[in-house]
This record gives C-alpha cells, structure tokens and sequence, in this order.
C-alpha cells in the first residue's frame, strides 16, 4: 500500500496552511492538490524524486549521462551566467557540470568546467556528448571523449577518462557566431555540430566533422538549407537548426529540426550523400542529400525530431492493406516566452513510414487548465523529449519537459492517441531563479521551475534539469505507468 498526499495550500501572500491527508491508493503515487497550488511542493502521478542535486545553482540545459566503467556520470551543458564554485570558492563562468550518479539516490558533484563568460545564449557550454575511446575508431581506446559547445563561439573536446579532472584535448572550432545541439556517433566518430559559420545566412547550420580522433578533428563539409550558402542570391531562407539526430550507418537517416518557437522546418537526410557526396556548398549540392522536408507554419517549430521505428498500433494489423508497422518523428516544438506571451507549442506526430511523403498523424497538448499555467511564472509549453531509447521505453514511452508543468511521461504505443501516463513538477527552492514579463505596472516577476532537457540512462531513471537554477532531478515510473514499460 503506498500513499497519497493532498496539499491544501493557500496564496503567496497569506501565511501557509497545509492539511496532509493519508488515502490507500493501489498501483500509483500521486501527489495532487485542492485548492491553490503552492510552488515550493512537488506535483507528481506515477513518478518519484530519487535524487537531487542543485548544480552549484546554475541554469542547465542539457544532461548526458554516461556508464563509465563501474560508475555512471551525468555530464550537464550550462547556460551563460556565473556562479561561485563552493570547491574551489572562486566564481565561475557557467560551463560544464559533472556529477557521479552511481548512486541515484546521492548524486555527487565532481568538478565544473567553466564555460564562455555571457548571458544566457551567448555564454556557457549549452551541449555536451561523451563518447568512449574504445568505440572510437582511431582514438586511445582507454580514453572517454567528452565534446561541447563553448559559447556562441566553438566547440570543444575534452578527456574525461577521470571526471573529476578534465582535460581539453582539441580546439574543433573558435570563431564561429552560433552553436547548438550537436549529435556525435561514437562508432563512426562522425559528429554533426551546429555552427555559425562566417558567410552563412545563419548563424546555425551544419558542420560535419570527422571526431573519431579526437585529438584531430577534420572537417568534413558545411551544410545548411539550400539559399544559405555563401554568395547565394536572393532573399535566404530563415530556418535556424536546432540540431539533429542521426542513425547512424545502420540506417542510413540524419533526421534536421530547425527552428524552435517559430519558422520550423524538417529535414529527412540521407547519410551517406551527405558525408560522402560532393562537398562543395552549392545550391544543388545542398539539395543533394536531402530525401524530404517539412516546412511548419512560421507560427511552429521543431525543436527535437526523434525518429521512432517499427511501431505497430493497436489494431491495425487487422486491416488487410497498408503496412502493419509505422515508422514516426516525433517533434517538440519548445515554448520561448514566459507566461505563454506566444503560440502554443506542444507534440506532434509524423508519419514518415514512406519517407518522402511525410504526413503529421496527431498530436499531444498539456492543456492549461485547470493547473492554470499560464500565470504561474516562466515558461509554459513544451520543449525537448529524451532522446537515448532504453529497451524498456522503447516504442512505448517517451519523457517530454514542458517547463513549467515539468516533466510528462507520454504513452506512444498508439502514435495516432498519445496519452500521458505520469508526471512530476518539481518543487521550487531558494535558489530558483526568477522569470519576468512586463505588464501596465512595469514588470511582474515570478519564481517557478521550468524544466528544460531529460535524458534516461541504461538502468532506466530518468533525469530532468532546470533552466530556472533549481538543478538535476533524478525520478523514477511508479504504479500503473511502469507498468507499461517492459522492464524484462
């Protein structure tokens, strides 16, 4: 038997009352709440806090979590800003995070990399991959590769074989006017880095880098929407990459999301050409690889793109034509501005099972109300999914931040009804940052999470850090919704 908690809370302003009430649940942990909702208690259904650490209160951007030899280790991208380092008492451009997390339930931090001094998109180490030197083709094998963004400038590698003392190992790029989220395949060291590259149209397209000897990167080729490309004529296309998710040699596809918020466009890719195809930006060169693409309407973005293959939904075996599989892309739009001062962003499905004709099947929206978001400070919308697929989740769950209504576990086992499973909203501390919007009075300030990039590791938690200074949360499925994972 576990328990439920309701909260009965009061406003901000009135001092707090809360009545905990012990009810007999079967198969599921929630803690919901009557009345007002109170920010500094965490909201959850079939999800469980397992660990927290706070990061050193910096703003987090993306997680990575990697099994090292009997230890596994969170690598966290930090937005721009500084920070005091309690280990060394010394303030610290925000830059690179690296947390043991052998044990889930006592994360321990080891060490931070400072990142590029700025604000919040223009500083930092925003992204990070590891890659181990034994999977790399021509790298130490007893080595473990870390690569990251630094700033809006370059990009970096470093040796994290001991994570608590990093060592930079190459300079891959340092003059450049954009960075983002880039993707690295460990078995082939080909990685694919978005950059600004002087020239360019936009300050994010494509790099592609042959890593697999780190301590050598050798650029590849530029690649970018076709109109982009230095000494184009013409108006050029706005799209801005986000980033992308390749599949390597296996199958063949590099799966573009550009924009976020707005001005979206997807891009089906295919490997080959575009690692091996001509390498001079023309137009028709940049057109080459490509096998389709998406444009959104300008109100839309694409955020993530995260191929999923081989679903077979319910039922549709039983019908006598068509394919009993589906291959999907499942795109998240991410919400930008704080208290829903935009478009909706939310979850779409595509059908790409006949890849040159790409077809959007569905969609999943968090409504609103009644957890009156909106007017609960910050952002409000969804942003990035996990992208590492545990045997577990595989073709049947995937974990959705959506700021701050936190982290929701959808259930995609029928793409055309996704149907949320779980939540957990974690709760605000004191060194959560504030989020402002100007209204008659001036500006209006809130302090509220906002839950930014989740990732799984191979023993399936589930990790979730805050753009808002509150840290890493480390949480597990409980009840009815790990029941639907395959854990077996």
């Amino acid at each position: 038997m576990r328990l439920r908690v309701l909260d009965i809370v009061r406003r901000a302003a009135t001092p707090i009352v809360v009545l905990a009430i012990a009810v007999s649940v079967t198969g599921c942990e929630t803690t919901g709440r009557t009345g007002e909702y109170r920010a500094d208690v965490p909201e959850a259904n079939n999800m469980r806090l397992v660990g927290h650490n706070d990061l050193q209160a910096r703003s987090a951007y993306s997680p990575v979590i990697h099994h090292q030899g009997s230890r596994y280790i969170a690598y966290i991208g930090h937005h721009g800003g500084n920070r005091a380092n309690p280990m060394n008492a010394r303030n610290e451009d925000n830059g690179t995070s690296i947390v043991d997390v052998t044990d889930p339930a006592k994360p321990r931090y080891l060490t931070h990399i400072p990142g590029e001094k700025g604000g919040p998109e223009s500083g930092g180490a925003q992204m990070v991959r590891v890659c181990n030197g034994s999977e790399l083709p021509k790298a130490d094998r007893s080595k473990v590769y870390m690569l990251r963004s630094l700033g809006n400038v370059g990009h970096e590698i470093w040796d994290v074989t001991q994570p608590e003392k990093p060592t930079r190992v190459a300079v891959v790029e340092q003059k450049l006017l954009g960075t983002h989220k880039n993707w690295w395949e460990c078995d082939t060291g080909i990685a694919y880095l978005v950059s600004g590259v002087p020239g360019w149209s936009s300050t994010r397209m494509t790099q592609v880098y042959d890593l697999s000897d780190p301590s050598k990167p050798v650029l590849i080729r530029n690649f970018g929407v076709a109109g982009q490309e230095p000494g184009a004529t013409g108006k050029p296309p706005v799209f801005a990459l986000h980033g992308a998710i390749s599949t390597g040699t296996k199958r063949n596809r590099i799966y573009f999301g550009y924009g976020t918020v707005s001005n979206g466009l997807i891009q089906i890719v295919d490997r080959d050409k575009l690692v091996n195809g001509p390498k001079e930006p023309t137009a028709a060169n940049l057109r080459s690889p490509v096998i389709s693409q998406v444009q959104l309407p300008e109100y839309l973005g694409a955020h993530t793109t995260l191929p999923i293959f081989g679903l077979v939904p319910p039922d549709l075996p039983k019908y006598a034509k068509g394919p009993k599989a589906r291959d999907i892309l499942l795109v998240v739009d991410e919400s930008t501005s704080n208290e829903c001062q935009e478009s909706r962003q939310q979850v779409y499905v595509v059908d790409i099972t006949n890849e040159t004709t790409p077809m959007g099947i569905s969609n999943f929206n968090l409504p609103e109300s009644p957890g009156n978001f909106c007017s609960r400070g910050g952002r409000f919308g969804s942003h990035s999914s996990n992208e590492y697929q545990h045997p577990a989740y595989d073709k049947r769950i995937v974990f959705v931040t959506w700021f701050n209504a936190g982290l929701r576990a959808l259930d995609i086992r029928d793409p055309y009804h996704l149907k949320e499973i779980a939540y957990y909203i974690p709760a605000i501390t004191e060194k959560t940052d504030t989020r402002c919007v100007k209204d008659a009075s001036g500006e209006r300030c809130k302090r509220a999470i906002q839950s930014n990039n989740a990732e799984v590791d191979d023993r399936g938690y589930i990790y979730v850090v805050d753009r808002a200074d509150t840290g890493m949360h480390i949480l597990e499925l409980t009840g009815s919704a790990r029941s639907v994972a395959d854990f077996r």
